[in-house]
């Protein structure tokens, strides 16, 4: 399993969500892209070995596509934990 795992949020110019979800299955560390509805337009979850790496896909890759206007990215705190629930009891 990775190490590092964030969560990036993608604002994409009008009508380029299809091209952007293209290349960024095609990039490194990128292991899941989603079209959403809502405030962003995409999802990608990017995992890396190290959090360097992870920063390093999401600014010198991610953000620099053409078509990106804005992202947010969420680290995951704890990416070994598959499913964590705060009622579980543990």
């Amino acid at each position: 399993m990775a190490k590092a795992m964030a969560f990036v949020l993608i604002n994409a110019d009008l009508g380029a969500e299809e091209e952007l979800v293209r290349e960024l299955r095609n990039t490194e560390n990128v292991k899941e892209v989603y079209v959403v509805y809502g405030v962003y337009d995409i999802v990608a979850k990017v995992e890396a070995d190290t959090m360097e790496k992870v920063k390093e896909t999401i600014t010198w890759k991610i953000r620099r596509l053409d078509k990106v206007r804005s992202t947010l990215t969420m680290i995951v705190v704890n990416p070994d934990v598959e499913e964590a629930s705060p009622h579980s009891g543990s």
